[in-house]
């Protein structure tokens, strides 16, 4: 998938949320409590897709060195 793509639903999807939350009917406090539960899910699913990008990035540059020496050796 496209970085950007990716980059946009999660900025969409936390926009969505917290639109969500500010014109819902609830208390002050429990929508302060909600956007802090939001805002820690939308920072693991930042962290966690950091990682798996970081992970593809290595497994890449792997092929990459390995296409390289099998190059070389040729």
């Amino acid at each position: 998938m496209n970085k950007k793509f990716i980059s946009g639903l999660l900025i969409g999807a936390g926009i969505g949320a917290l639109l969500g939350l500010l014109f819902a009917p609830d208390k002050g406090s429990n929508t302060r409590k909600k956007l802090a539960k939001k805002g820690e899910d939308l920072a693991d699913d930042i962290k966690d897709l950091k990682e798996k990008i970081a992970e593809k990035y290595d497994n890449i540059r792997r092929q990459a060195e390995t296409v390289i020496h099998n190059g070389k050796q040729s």
